[in-house]
């Protein structure tokens, strides 16, 4: 005879994932950052609000699209490729006719 399944409450925020105002909060602090050099570099308040807004709307639509989508571009990054040109030796090919 089977035994019934057991069933343990989870919190629901272990499973949340971790967003500043809608989006990963590492995107979040990357689009703040790039903002604030922005404007230190160009002096320009507009400038570096125009680059926090598209950085923003750029993550914002990220986070929807795959809230995962980081972790993933990361691990891809440390994978080998399968398939490198440039690692390959070069041959010659000779014609005869």
């Amino acid at each position: 005879m089977a035994e019934a399944p057991t069933y343990r409450s989870v919190c629901k925020a272990l499973h949340r994932p971790l967003t500043i105002c809608g989006i990963d909060r590492r995107l979040f602090f990357l689009a703040l950052l790039l903002g604030a050099a922005t404007f230190n570099l160009f002096y320009s308040f507009l400038a570096g609000l125009l680059v926090f807004g598209g950085l923003y709307g750029f993550g914002l639509w990220a986070t929807h699209r795959e809230p995962e989508m980081l972790r993933i571009l990361f691990a891809s990054s440390r994978s080998r490729h399968r398939y490198d040109p440039g690692k390959h030796e070069r041959f010659d090919i000779e014609v005869a006719s």
